[in-house]
Formats: structure tokens, sequence, C-alpha cells
């Protein structure tokens, strides 16, 4: 299963490189020459990249970001979906390989799906936390429009999150839905604490997905940026705000023994913290301190 899992992986590798299509910016003309883009933009520059991308996030309408954030939701789903299919069905593995069952639920799963949010240009509050405040925070965007980010494509993304869930759900493709009652009890037994702790680790791994993904010049380049820090978190069994709203409910539609009290307080609200705090104080801050001055700029 192993060997399996990395020839596919290396398929995909090889695949996506063997077609990544030259941009125009690459092409040379007769009596000139481009110089094409760096494979991934030195750090400076990366950090740069996200002030621009979240300075432009917190200036659109409200009414983009919702659209967008719908989708962005939808494909954070259909990717957590994936991964209950994939995963919940390895339950045998678990039991004699539970490191191995969890890495193949990281690995096939949530990775599609933020590929598909940053690849169509999608709207996902947990990226949104470090890229916005990162515009706030070097004076780019105001506090107005980062509050207006972050719940707009909250809303948004929850919204596509359930939508998805009376999809999967009656499109009766998970069975009795074992793994997503099984999933939905386990991320709601923990202590608010725990759940914060986890929510912040996770979305650090998420935003820094996010920041080396948005620096990188082709697919195939992008899709491994995305792959390790993502198959990370779910391999370590941490906890993602928007992926939860979709696991949990649709466990709860399943018939697990979890309230919506239980699912809003046990596990979105402490996990929302969680991921705010690992977006800005993570990864916007921390980063921000070191590369947050553009050049020309006194210290």
């Amino acid at each position: 299963m192993m060997r399996l899992l990395i020839l596919t992986l290396l398929s995909i590798l090889i695949i996506s490189n063997a077609y990544v299509v030259p941009s125009p910016s690459l092409l040379t003309f007769r009596g000139g020459s481009q110089t094409p883009p760096p494979p991934l933009l030195p750090p400076p520059s990366l950090y740069q990249k996200a002030i621009s991308l979240g300075t432009t996030k917190a200036s659109s309408p409200s009414h983009k970001i919702f659209k967008l954030s719908i989708m962005s939701g939808v494909h954070i789903a259909f990717g957590a979906w994936l991964s209950l299919t994939v995963g919940g069905g390895c339950g045998g593995l678990g039991v004699g390989n539970p490191g191995l069952q969890k890495f193949i639920a990281g690995a096939i799963g949530l990775p599609f799906g933020l590929m598909l949010v940053l690849i169509t240009g999608g709207e996902l509050f947990t990226g949104n936390t470090f890229l916005t405040s990162s515009s706030y925070l070097h004076g780019e965007t105001t506090l107005k429009e980062l509050r207006k980010s972050w719940v707009v494509s909250y809303l948004g993304n929850f919204l596509g999150a359930l939508l998805m869930c009376v999809l999967v759900f009656y499109s009766k493709t998970l069975g009795t839905g074992g793994a997503a009652i099984n999933l939905a009890v386990k991320k709601t037994q923990e202590g608010f604490g725990t759940m914060v702790v986890r929510g912040a680790m996770c979305n650090y791994l998420v935003c820094l997905a996010v920041y080396i993904s948005s620096g990188c010049s082709s697919l195939s380049s992008k899709m491994v940026a995305i792959f390790f820090p993502i198959s990370a978190f779910v391999t370590l069994g941490l906890d993602h705000s928007i992926a939860n709203m979709f696991l949990i409910p649709l466990g709860i539609m399943f018939g697990a023994d979890v309230s919506w009290g239980d699912f809003i307080w046990r596990n979105l609200v402490p996990v929302t913290i969680g991921n705010v705090l690992g977006g800005v104080g993570g990864v916007a801050w921390g980063y921000g301190k070191v590369f947050g001055k553009r050049e020309g700029e006194g210290k």
C-alpha cells in the first residue's frame, strides 16, 4: 500500500512537470530575450507578494468575496469528502498501522481541496487570516477591510460546506456514514483549550502552504508547496475550521451522537480562534517582523 501511494505521488509530479506550459514572459523574441521568473520567489519577495495578495483580497467588494468563498467552501468539502472516502475505507489498516492510515487520509483529500481553492482564485477564511493580516500590519489595509474579508469569507465558506453536506448525504456514496460518524464524535470530545491549540497549529501549516505556493511559478511547484503542509496537518490530527464545517455536520446528518451545540462550542468556536492565532500570530506577525519592510524603508 505504501509503495503504491509513493508511486502515485511521483507519477503526479512527473506528469504535471511534463505539461507545464511556458507563460508569455518566458518566450524569447527575435532581437531580445526575457528572463524567466524564478521557480520560487526568495523569502523577502515572497512576503511582499503576500502583502500584495492580502491588499487585493481585502479591497474586493463583499459580493465578490462571498461568491468566491462559497465555492471555496465547496472545494474544501470535496477534499474532506475524498479524505473520508479513502481514509475511512482503510479502517483495517488503522488497527495494524494507524500512522500509515492517518497519512493516507491526509495525503489524499484536503491537499486536493486547497489546490482547487488557490488555483481558481478562491476566498478561504483560514488563508485570509494570514494574507489580509500581513497587508494590515504593513499599513496597506484598513481594519474595516480586514473585518469584511474575514466575516464574509467565513460565512461564505460555511454556506458552501453545508451545501456539500446535504449533497454528499443524499448522494449515498458513504454508505451508512460510519467514518463520518466516528470523526464527528472524535472531534467534539476534547476540551476548549486543546482545540484552540490544534486549530493554531493547523492554520500555521495551512498558511505556510498558501504563503509558499503564492511564490511558485508553475502548477507542479504549487502542488508540492500545498501537499506537504496540508497532508501533515491532517496526519497529525489537527483541526481546520472550514473542513470541520463539512465533516461534523455530515456526521450529525448520519446520526452521530453530537448536537449542533457540541459542534459549535466544543469544536468550531475554539478551532476558529486557534486558526486565527496561527494565521495572524504565527505566520503574518512572525514573517512580518523579518520581511515586513520594503526596500528603501528604514528599520
